[in-house]
């Protein structure tokens, strides 16, 4: 049942009325006479669509997303708003402090964290989606579609924080604090005698404040805006196009979707910066001192940071999908059903 129902739930735009869909559905199939990506043999895929080994290689593809992107970015990382000007002098200052190495602090806790964490962000969002999407059933999910792909990534990005918060929290101890701990074998011992295990948790309420819409921001943007693409954009219809052609719009609507995550998951960001290098501080404290403008202080930054990234990691888990010969969803479709009942056919 997943395989079909899953099919049609990644092949509509619920922002467009049923009809204006079935017009441009039924216009598109009469200029696509190639069979669609999804029609291909099993022989072409390695598994299963809905499979237990699918979402486990989808949770590998968002380890290697996850963790290697923001591993990469980790000298971008570093420019924290309340000590730097802007990027340029943060780089700058950072290079005088700690030299060329500086610019990697904080590296093994952010490659293990958001390593854990794409492993429960990409993995679940795909389980979550098919869960949710088994619930509403196929015309429901067809239409409401937007909204499955909203409660399948905060449902996934709930227990990916859960993940992520114990390096979060030793990689800001090591980035913010100069002196406190150069490694993650220093750092989180030094927590653990100092504050418990709480000082891993203390930070994880303001990560579901910062990255649960982000998630969905990412998620249901991305996947918006890649329709998009192929409706008004690329030329000719996605199973016409060359994987390496997929990939590039792929990357395309990660980086538009990325810009907008940084806008909505900003003012949480710098709430958890100043939270994790402060003991005995509440979420609630440090938001009434920094006010309405210190929240978002350093958006630049972070919107290059978060574009690229966001980008990078919707292109490296395609990429592995399309490595990995996993199934793929086609462009949005109506399901005959629910044509039928509106008269659209026979």
């Amino acid at each position: 049942m997943y395989p079909n129902t899953l099919t049609q739930l990644a092949r509509s735009n619920p922002f467009q009325s049923p009809h204006f869909s079935i017009r441009w559905d039924q216009q598109r199939e009469s200029h696509q006479s190639k069979p669609k990506l999804a029609a291909a043999s099993p022989d072409d895929v390695s598994c299963e669509y809905g499979s237990n080994k699918y979402y486990a290689l989808c949770g590998f593809g968002g380890v290697l997303s996850c963790g290697l992107t923001h591993t990469a970015v980790v000298p971008l990382d570093l420019v924290d708003p309340m000590k730097y000007k802007s990027i340029f002098n943060g780089f700058s200052v950072t290079l005088k402090e700690d030299g060329v190495r500086g610019l990697g602090k904080g590296w093994a806790p952010t490659f293990f964290g958001y390593s854990m964490q794409g492993l429960c962000k990409f993995g679940f969002y795909e389980v979550f989606k098919a869960f949710y999407n088994d619930l509403l059933g196929e015309e429901n999910a067809y239409l409401w579609r937007t909204s499955v792909y909203l409660a399948a990534s905060a449902s996934a990005e709930f227990f990916a924080d859960i993940a992520l918060a114990p390096m979060e929290a030793c990689k800001v101890r090591i980035q913010t604090q100069p002196g406190y701990a150069n490694t993650l074998r220093q750092c989180a011992p030094k927590m653990h005698a100092e504050e418990g295990i709480k000082a891993f948790y203390k930070g994880v309420f303001p990560l579901w404040l910062r990255q649960i819409p982000y998630t969905m921001m990412k998620f249901a943007c991305f996947e918006r805006t890649v329709e998009m693409l192929y409706k008004y954009v690329v030329p000719k219809p996605r199973g016409e196009c060359s994987k390496s052609e997929q990939l590039v719009v792929t990357f395309v609507a990660g980086y538009i979707a990325g810009v907008f995550c940084a806008v909505v998951s900003h003012p949480a960001d710098s709430v958890v910066s100043v939270l994790n290098k402060e003991k005995g501080s509440s979420a609630a404290e440090v938001l009434k001192r920094l006010g309405p403008v210190g929240v978002w202080k350093g958006l630049g930054a972070r919107i290059i940071m978060i574009g690229t990234l966001t980008a990078l990691q919707w292109f490296i888990y395609d990429s592995v999908k399309v490595y990995l010969r996993l199934p793929r969803p086609p462009p949005p479709e109506m399901p005959e059903s629910l044509k039928r009942k509106m008269g659209l056919i026979e």
